[in-house]
């Protein structure tokens, strides 16, 4: 963050040392014969470059976000037109000019009358004294007359050299600085773009920081939920052995116990070892075996190297709490089919069972498939495929994760 502000200063820096450049580099006379010392040195140069400095700024930081952005657009619209009325006032490019051609006429004037005419003496005054009677001297007769080119540099009355003399009256009579005009609408462009684009970054970082911060609460939201919903299924099912007095009730517990260690441990992850994962769900489906009868085979089966692969915690487990949900009947014959697949590029879990008669609550049973969905969304985003399908009275599952 500091790094990118240092950054964006350099930039601004940059570009106004550019900006104050232009004067310097193009503005220096009409023969570039005024010195950039000469410029710098001039209030009109540092009035120029203030003037647009402070506009850019203003525009920037106060204006556009307090009037534009708050939809106060005839505020922002009359203080725009009043400030484009002070840089027509202030003409701060004419007066720019205006001052460096004065300059540049002084030094041409100095250069070409401030030494004695040819024929002088050197260090001789052309203020000639006057004689006893009061008259002015005539000047040395040897003194050598100006040719024809000195007669064209010389202007009678004070005035400026013709090629100064257009861009004298010009400078005096100018009543519109187009140019000002120009600079200032400019400015106000640019600034108002560089303000826009960096709200809309800033909106979007905020849009995007807020659907991250929505989707690590909900996924919080949907892992309490889903936890609570494992092991209370759990527990009824223990409860069932223990009222039963079953032999097997002591290593139900354990296996319990081992579920809960890892339901405890890495749940708060977004991410497991797949081994964990089938650890769990093995553990879970013994759980169930315990309570079920003849009637009913399950079948599960892992293929593949489980080694070195992650999966986001009891995201199968869903499915498996279905089947036995759903599949499982005491008067009936159930065959239900548990398939883990780990290929490189992809995990295929699949499994598919019976439907017998649908039990009461169906919405606090539908709460873990629905959460399971979102978790795939914000999990998975675009890296898998879940299908559900029931006909004949199977219910399928197919879910394949790609890496």
């Amino acid at each position: 963050m500091l790094r990118l502000k240092t950054f964006s200063v350099l930039i601004h820096l940059a570009c106004w040392l550019l900006f104050m450049a232009f004067p310097l580099l193009f503005l220096n006379g009409p023969d570039g014969n005024v010195s950039m010392g000469t410029i710098i040195a001039s209030p009109y140069y540092w009035l120029f470059c203030a003037t647009y400095i402070a506009l850019f700024y203003l525009n920037t930081n106060f204006l556009f976000p307090r009037f534009f952005l708050r939809k106060k657009y005839i505020d922002y619209a009359i203080i725009c037109c009043c400030l484009l009325s002070a840089v027509y006032v202030l003409k701060p490019y004419d007066k720019l000019l205006h001052s460096i051609n004065k300059k540049a006429f002084a030094q041409m004037a100095a250069s070409q009358f401030g030494q004695p005419p040819m024929g002088f003496p050197a260090g001789a005054s052309l203020n000639f004294k006057p004689d006893s009677n009061g008259q002015q001297s005539p000047p040395p007769q040897n003194m050598q007359q100006p040719d024809s080119n000195q007669r064209a540099r010389i202007s009678p009355g004070g005035m400026p050299p013709p090629q100064f003399r257009e861009r004298w009256r010009n400078g005096r009579r100018r009543h519109f600085d187009s140019s000002s005009l120009f600079l200032f609408l400019m400015i106000m462009a640019l600034s108002t773009a560089i303000k826009t684009v960096v709200q809309w970054q800033t909106t979007e970082q905020r849009a995007i920081s807020a659907e991250a911060e929505k989707a690590s609460a909900e996924l919080s939201f949907l892992k309490a939920q889903i936890n609570p919903h494992f092991l209370f299924n759990t527990l009824n099912n223990i409860y069932t052995l223990a009222i039963t007095n079953n032999e097997h009730t002591a290593d139900s517990i354990m296996k319990l116990s081992n579920i809960m260690r890892y339901v405890t441990d890495e749940v708060k992850e977004d991410f497991v070892d797949l081994q964990n994962e089938v650890s769990c769900i093995a553990n879970y489906i013994d759980l169930q075996r315990l309570r079920l009868g003849a009637k009913t085979v399950v079948s599960f089966t892992v293929q593949g190297d489980l080694t070195n692969r992650k999966i986001a915690p009891i995201l199968l487990m869903t499915f498996v709490e279905n089947v036995f949900k759903y599949g499982i009947s005491k008067q009936h014959q159930s065959n239900i089919d548990i398939n883990l697949l780990v290929k490189p590029d992809a995990i295929v879990f699949f499994c598919v069972n019976p439907i017998f008669e649908r039990k009461q609550n169906l919405e606090r049973t539908g709460i873990g498939i629905n959460n399971t969905r979102e978790r795939l969304k914000y999990l998975y985003p675009g890296k898998h495929i879940l299908n559900i399908n029931e006909e004949n009275d199977q219910f399928t599952v197919i879910l394949t994760l790609y890496s």
